[in-house]
């Protein structure tokens, strides 16, 4: 490709990025035709652009980064202000542009396994919601940040702008940069969100249980698709995985069609129907009055300690803890046959 005419230009550049270029182009592939993933996509001259250097293709010296083919080094702002750039060692280095033009450089760096976080004994089952975020099991209620909200109205004017250009022109150019800016505002705010909440989560609670949410489906709703997408819940959930893996917290992933919010909390009642509009109801088997989110907290937290121990979601039994499919109260204590007694037996109410 170096030899053509066209081409001439990649003789200007060092060949290690482009030869991680084709690596990642044969890994694209190989997990294509082993079914693992779709057809690849090819990289768009406006998105994204990056550029990868292993060991060959760069020099680290006290702090300093020097490029293959280039005589100067690369000038760049340090943003860990906790770690000396020249103490470390990197085994790879990424420079990257995104849509708006900022330019990134990311180091690859061998670092030892984090320290076990000390364990706090506590627990909590996490109900993903639109209106809040989260609803914990312990009644804790994370607002839902707008990020996409507060900048959808400069959005929409810098994408009616940029629609009244012609294509390929400068001037179509800078009304492209803006709206690439603003979604870049709100991806960073909602990244921020989501790391310090899912942080917060993991430090304080030795178990974390979550349900199985199927996002692609959920957005296929028009009236909630934006909402769903502006929340954020699949990045949460691999945050989660990665933060706990880490700091040797366990999360436990329980089925997503599980009945979490039509079930008591208190006594396992299950409701035929619930609407989505309806947030609060009462149990017409024990009286309990629940919050609709707070409740489907709970339900979650029993039902994942349950799978944890080995047993059937609906085995779960105890205090705030359901009976699936049953309509009866149970009492909040170890269930053991009853003594037969002696003389006839008095129905009680229900039974």
């Amino acid at each position: 490709m170096k030899a053509t005419e066209e081409l001439s230009w990649l003789n200007e550049v060092s060949s290690v990025p482009l030869q991680q270029a084709i690596r990642h182009q044969q890994v694209a592939f190989s997990n294509f035709f082993a079914k693992r993933a779709k057809y690849p996509r090819y990289k768009s001259r406006t998105g994204r652009q990056s550029a990868e250097y292993t060991r060959s293709g760069f020099r680290w010296r006290d702090g300093r980064l020097y490029l293959a083919k280039m005589d100067t080094p690369l000038e760049f702002v340090w943003s860990w202000p906790g770690v000396d750039p020249a103490s470390i060692d990197p085994t790879t280095v990424t420079v990257s542009r995104d849509p708006c033009g900022r330019w990134y450089l990311s180091l690859a760096v061998d670092v030892d396994e984090p320290a076990q976080a000390p364990a706090t004994g506590a627990v909590a089952g996490v109900d993903l919601g639109i209106k809040d975020f989260a609803v914990t099991s312990d009644g804790e209620k994370i607002a839902n940040p707008p990020t996409l909200a507060k900048r959808e109205r400069n959005l929409a004017r810098y994408q009616r702008r940029m629609a009244r250009k012609q294509r390929g022109s400068a001037n179509r150019a800078k009304p492209k940069a803006k709206v690439a800016r603003a979604h870049r505002k709100v991806r960073a705010s909602r990244t921020d969100f989501l790391h310090r909440t899912s942080a917060r989560l993991v430090r304080d609670h030795d178990v974390i249980v979550i349900e199985d949410l199927a996002v692609k489906n959920m957005v296929r709703n028009r009236s909630l698709a934006k909402a769903i997408c502006d929340s954020g819940w699949g990045a949460f959930r691999r945050m989660l995985e990665y933060k706990t893996a880490r700091h040797g917290r366990h999360l436990i992933v329980i089925d997503r069609w599980y009945p979490s919010s039509k079930t008591c909390s208190a006594c396992g009642h299950l409701l035929a129907e619930l609407s989505l509009s309806t947030r609060t109801w009462r149990c017409p088997s024990c009286g309990t009055r629940h919050d609709r989110d707070i409740n489907a907290a709970k339900n979650i937290l029993a039902a994942g300690l349950a799978v944890a121990r080995g047993q059937a979601p609906g085995d779960a039994c105890g205090g705030d803890v359901r009976h699936f499919g049953s309509s009866r109260v149970q009492s909040p204590t170890k269930q053991e046959p009853r003594p037969a007694r002696a003389g006839i037996p008095v129905l009680q109410r229900g039974e």
